[in-house]
């Protein structure tokens, strides 16, 4: 049994728009395929698989797009005068890029930052004119898709500086791009000193850079002394590039104050309810709930054991509720006990009950022998996360963080989304 594909990719002339380093539109030129099976068995599904229906699914998850919008408002309030993006990468965080975009745009945001060319695309859809800057910047041969959808790449080194100034001069579009100068995270972004030997190019016409921007590495430790030492470089490159917007501050970098503002912040997890100053009271709205299915409750004895390898066993006559969530659910394994860290914990009937065993593809179990007789029953829901269990209870029960928990929240969960 063979298949076949044979694909053919968009081509054509890039749009030529007279630009200085403002915001253009450019067209969208449609990209044609063709696919060739032996065996209609082969053809592959359009799209995602579809949904679960609410009464079919082992897991409820819930989005509340008022609460992004809310919490976008109020990060913008916070930095007034300075402009409020918003970060929508890896599908929004867990949450859906195409809803979340369209609140978002609605509540007035303006800019955009997404980690590759494919999710640019998306955004697309939603919007034809906001800026939105793809993070990763360049892949090689990549240039003429930013042409094409109308995106900024965000410049990360000198090879894609080349590569990008290459591109312009032969096609001639002038769309432009950010410039992500590394600061001390050391992970992407021209050095310093590439930056200050780049800095007299802003003094030629069409130079290209709309945004300056780094990225700071420990902002949700307030006194790091990383920050000072990022804040005072980025401050020394920006006299350098005057009249260059710039943008250093993330989530957490906004609530180190104005110094960090600079012209534009973009806030990433925040939107999506996390705490973004770890250890202080959590100023953002809750966005996502999470319940899973129980499918049955399990009397075992003392001595009996709970799931694969046997790593769990009564201590006493015990009652399990085994619940239809697991790490093929985006549900991590990393949530059951481990030497030196004690289990993840659920809410079911407002008690919190631990989980025993390990984390399974489809199933968890969870320890229910301490609640009322009765309180826990088959097609009743426990609370993963909601009131009374933040993503942020539960990540540091998984031994992870936030952007862990909602970045692998899974497709087989039935999706709802107040506010759309």
């Amino acid at each position: 049994m063979r298949a076949r594909v044979r694909g053919r990719g968009a081509s054509g002339e890039a749009p030529r728009h007279g630009f200085a380093v403002h915001w253009t539109e450019a067209p969208h030129p449609s990209i044609s395929s063709v696919m060739t099976v032996h065996d209609r068995d082969l053809r592959p599904v359009s799209g995602a698989p579809p949904a679960a229906g609410a009464a079919e699914a082992g897991g409820i998850l819930s989005i509340d797009l008022d609460a992004i919008e809310a919490n976008w408002k109020k990060l913008a309030s916070i930095t007034v005068p300075v402009e409020c993006a918003a970060v929508l990468k890896a599908d929004a965080y867990g949450c859906g890029l195409e809803p979340v975009a369209r609140k978002l745009v609605q509540a007035g945001c303006r800019t955009f930052f997404v980690a590759d060319v494919p999710e640019g695309r998306r955004l697309r859809t939603v919007t034809a004119d906001a800026p939105v800057y793809v993070l990763n910047g360049i892949m090689p041969g990549s240039a003429q898709a930013f042409a094409e959808n109308s995106l900024h790449p965000v410049i990360n080194s000198a090879s894609e500086l080349a590569e990008w100034d290459a591109f312009v001069a032969g096609s001639g579009w002038r769309g432009g791009a950010a410039l992500h100068v590394d600061t001390g995270m050391n992970r992407t972004g021209i050095t310093v000193e590439e930056a200050a030997a780049l800095a007299p190019r802003i003094h030629s016409a069409n130079h290209g850079v709309m945004l300056l921007l780094s990225h700071l590495a420990c902002a949700e430790i307030a006194d790091h002394p990383m920050n000072d030492r990022q804040i005072r470089l980025f401050r020394e490159i920006r006299i350098m590039y005057r009249g260059v917007p710039s943008s250093l501050a993330n989530s957490s970098g906004i609530f180190l104050g104005g110094t960090v503002h600079c012209d534009l912040v973009r806030p990433g997890i925040a939107l999506y309810g996390a705490n973004p100053t770890p250890g202080s009271q959590n100023p953002m709205r809750a966005v996502v709930e999470l319940h899973g299915r129980i499918i049955q409750v399990r009397t075992l004895n003392k001595g009996d054991t709970v799931g694969y390898g046997a790593t769990w066993s009564a201590g006493r006559l015990s009652r399990i509720a085994i619940i239809a969530v697991g790490y093929a659910d985006g549900f991590l394994r990393s949530a059951g006990a481990a030497k030196g860290k004690p289990a993840a914990e659920v809410l079911v009937a407002g008690k919190r009950c631990p989980l025993v065993g390990r984390v399974s593809m489809d199933l968890i179990a969870a320890d229910v022998t301490d609640l009322p007789q009765g309180g826990a029953r088959r097609g009743d829901f426990a609370t993963l996360i909601g009131k009374g269990m933040s993503v942020d209870d539960l990540a540091a029960g998984m031994g992870t963080i936030a952007y862990e928990v909602l970045t692998s929240l899974g497709r087989r969960y039935h999706r709802t989304y107040k506010g759309a």
